[in-house]
């Protein structure tokens, strides 16, 4: 520790600078931020303004999460939402680059349509759905929203989907039998 004056000239302790904490910490996850909202709510006194966010973190190598944060300012509710999506993550079950087999996802009144795609393809999919598929790690889908495009619902329904996949070995194990026979 050495010994400096500040402007005043009072006398501080200051830590060398290699063993100062780094400005900011980097992560393994990478993060999108899909949707900012503003929200306000009706009070006696009249309306509070507050922002919501909505984020997806994935490591690209079949983990994701989504998380939702409110706050009062823009870049605190973004901080809360990737706390919350860091906490939320789940393991999903990619082969090969592609999902498993087809499969539709449903939350509220969204529904999407997964189909496991050819090698090349790429990702063909809406913006929000895209986002969540792209830091899952999958390389090759397509997909299709119907009913609610709501960008909260479509990433919550795309989550449910990719939660509910199995692969041909689970499947096999689960009833008892080779995975080449199914």
């Amino acid at each position: 520790m050495e010994e400096k004056q500040n402007k005043n000239g009072k006398k501080f302790e200051s830590k060398p600078r290699e063993n100062r904490r780094p400005a900011r910490e980097e992560s393994e996850f990478d993060k999108k931020l899909v949707c900012v909202r503003r929200v306000t709510k009706v009070v006696k006194g009249g309306r509070t303004l507050r922002f919501s966010a909505l984020v997806v973190v994935g490591d690209g190598k079949g983990k994701v999460g989504i998380g939702i944060g409110k706050a009062a300012e823009v870049p605190a509710a973004i901080d809360k939402a990737t706390g919350e999506a860091k906490k939320n993550m789940k393991q999903i079950r990619i082969v090969e680059g592609t999902i498993p087999h087809e499969i539709t996802g449903t939350y509220g009144s969204s529904n999407i349509l997964m189909l496991p795609a050819k090698p090349g393809t790429g990702v063909i999919a809406g913006g929000s759905a895209r986002a969540v598929l792209e830091l899952a790690g999958v390389k090759d889908i397509v997909t299709k929203i119907h009913g609610s495009t709501n960008k909260i619902n479509a990433v919550k329904a795309t989550m449910n989907g990719l939660v509910a996949l199995k692969t041909r070995e689970e499947i096999a194990a689960r009833r008892g039998k080779n995975p080449e026979e199914i």
